[in-house]
């Protein structure tokens, strides 16, 4: 129930907050500053944490949060234009206090920091953002990577300050892949999921200003960042920063994890899928209980590579394509799941499991020289199915050899008289 009333507060509250005045002229005292929330665990999404500006001018009655974080899940086919890269993110406008009330409500720590900017530039930056706000600009073609909630602040205000800002470089090399794996360290399966679904293009490093996709690494960055303005003239980009909202660890925090990591439930998959060979391989005449193990087998693997072949093939999303994961998991699985029941398809079938048996065969051989990072789970999962046609090969094989065995002794008897 949290988590739907979660959605749908937000949104109501953009509906409810109005658009603050652009025409409201900031005294010089006014505060800019940058948001940073840390990561919640109750949703996918919330596992990266959040960022957003703040601007508060006490003098005028003005204390705006500029929310580039919102989207509407309820819209029709949501998830089906995720996948390909067709959603629109809102920027939104609250009040700090609206803010602070749903952060807190999630238990999530809110940093802040505040911007050592100029009274133009603080101007500037207010008047782009009420301009953005507004309902012909609000909306926003997301982009996981470099086009998101963090990004878009970092974008205005690199924009509309007098300056450039330096950002210092980070210790670690590290990819985009590298920081998706931070933010998901404690959930095993979106984990898993993310690395299925990311390509190799994910595996390149990247750069201080790339990794600022991830909200914590736009305020590590901000922290260090140095704003120029000529050969001689440089000051820190932040002034002051502190926590305004303490992280509560009750509310928020990623729970028991369970001993069925993808790891432990590919290999306990891999070892049913030996016994249902062994059964089968026992008992040739008796095929029925292994074709609806590898009905739902290669089903749920051809659902997946459903999923696949859409982001490689038709989605706008970055770093989706090439995909090495496809080898295994494909959208031919779901037709075969389909074909094992088809008596007229059987000759189909067979060329289908000696094409993936050597094609899952070439992906486990050459697994590490492969160029992408890939899931240690994906061994197991992919050896299920190579195990699974490479049954279903020899069976059919050593069954066409002994209905061969009794036509010839039955030509051979008749030749004998008897």
């Amino acid at each position: 129930m949290k988590k739907y009333i979660l959605k749908i507060v937000p949104l109501f509250l953009i509906l409810l907050t109005q658009t603050v005045d652009a025409q409201v002229q900031l005294h010089d005292n006014a505060k800019v500053s940058l948001l940073t929330a840390s990561p919640w665990h109750d949703v996918v999404y919330g596992l990266f944490g959040h960022t957003a500006i703040r601007v508060q001018d006490d003098s005028v009655g003005v204390d705006a949060i500029y929310n580039y974080g919102y989207f509407d899940s309820s819209q029709p086919d949501f998830m089906y234009n995720f996948i390909r890269g067709k959603t629109d993110y809102v920027l939104g406008v609250t009040t700090f206090d609206e803010f602070m009330f749903e952060y807190g409500f999630k238990g999530q720590q809110v940093y802040e920091q505040t911007l050592n900017l100029t009274p133009h530039e603080k101007q500037q930056l207010f008047n782009a953002l009420y301009i953005n706000s507004l309902p012909e600009n609000m909306r926003y073609r997301y982009n996981y990577f470099y086009d998101n909630c963090a990004t878009r602040p970092r974008d205005m205000i690199e924009e509309y300050v007098n300056g450039t800002i330096v950002y210092q470089p980070t210790s670690k090399t590290q990819s985009f892949r590298d920081l998706l794996h931070e933010c998901t360290v404690e959930h095993k399966w979106t984990k898993f999921g993310i690395d299925l679904m990311v390509g190799s293009p994910s595996d390149r490093v990247i750069d201080v200003r790339e990794k600022m996709f991830i909200p914590n690494y736009l305020m590590g960055s901000f922290e260090g960042a140095t704003m120029v303005v000529n050969d001689t003239l440089s000051y820190p980009l932040v002034l002051e920063s502190e926590v305004v909202l303490e992280l509560n660890s009750e509310l928020n925090n990623p729970g028991e994890q369970s001993i069925f990591t993808p790891f432990v439930t590919a290999f306990a998959l891999l070892l049913l899928s030996i016994i249902v060979s062994l059964l089968q391989m026992a008992n040739l005449n008796k095929v029925r209980p292994a074709k609806a193990y590898d009905t739902l087998l290669f089903g749920v693997a051809g659902i997946g590579g459903l999923v696949l072949f859409t982001l490689i093939f038709f989605s706008e999303h970055p770093a989706t394509s090439p995909n090495w994961n496809f080898a295994w998991l494909n959208i031919f699985a779901l037709v075969a799941a389909v074909l094992f029941w088809v008596k007229s398809a059987t000759r189909i079938v067979y060329f289908y499991h000696f094409i993936n048996f050597a094609v899952i065969t070439l992906f486990v051989l050459l697994w590490w020289l492969i160029p992408q990072e890939l899931p240690i789970a994906t061994i197991p999962f992919s050896l299920s199915l190579l195990v699974r046609s490479g049954t279903n090969i020899y069976t059919k094989r050593n069954k066409k050899i002994k209905n061969s065995h009794f036509t010839s002794s039955k030509h051979m008897k008749a030749g004998w008289g008897q």
